[in-house]
């Protein structure tokens, strides 16, 4: 199995390398590169987006930092004690992860925010060892239907038998014993500015994760 995570200037996805160098030739200060996880190594629950967006992640180099959906997302990990210290949307805070961590289904930042089958299948390796590495691992909290899919195929399920609804829960039986994964839909500014997700439903989920969490 693959190191969790990926070298930053790696190599395996032509379009998304290209890309990459453009944005480092627009912006040479930006990270532009693929984006680590974030969190503690002793996470309990691993939130799974899609990609890093163009000037979010791939600018300040952590996920969810710097665009619509890490403004959602960081305050509600605060809110439900998963996290600990300053926010800041360009990265520039004191900001740690308690009992969670933070991946995406792919690393690098894709064009239009729409990564292809090719480009996430070469990543979903990274994905793979990333959940295998966490030895304490228990919830997984899904952003999206894309993250759904990958999340599964990493985990060498059929997508096809747990469907994708906001909020719903799905019990994964394997070799670790019972992973627990929630859905949501993406905590992007298209989602919530459209009204398909509000911070209510969204925090609804959490509210799930962490009662699945407190009965284990």
């Amino acid at each position: 199995m693959p190191s969790p995570e990926p070298g930053r200037d790696c190599p395996l996805c032509p379009r998304l390398v290209e890309y990459r160098r453009a944005n480092a030739r627009a912006e040479p200060s930006w990270f532009n590169g693929a984006v680590p996880s974030f969190g503690d190594e002793g996470a309990r629950v691993l939130i799974v987006g899609l990609a890093p967006g163009r000037t979010g992640a791939n600018r300040t180099g952590r996920p969810f930092t710097g665009d619509w959906a890490g403004d959602l997302l960081y305050p509600t990990l605060a809110r439900y004690g998963l996290s600990a210290g300053r926010f800041d949307p360009d990265g520039r805070d004191d900001l740690r992860l308690t009992g969670a961590m933070i991946t995406n289904a792919v690393r690098c930042a894709p064009p239009q925010n729409k990564p292809v089958g090719e480009e996430m299948a070469h990543c979903r390796p990274f994905l793979a060892a990333r959940i295998a590495a966490l030895a304490r691992l228990e919830v997984i909290i899904t952003l999206g239907r894309i993250a759904h899919d990958n999340t599964l195929k990493a985990l060498g399920l059929k997508p096809s038998a747990f469907a994708f609804g906001h909020g719903a829960r799905h019990d994964l039986d394997g070799p670790r014993g019972t992973l627990i994964m929630f859905n949501s839909y993406h905590c992007s500014r298209y989602n919530t500015n459209t009204g398909r997700l509000t911070e209510a439903m969204f925090h609804a989920v959490f509210e799930q994760a962490c009662a699945a969490l407190a009965r284990a």
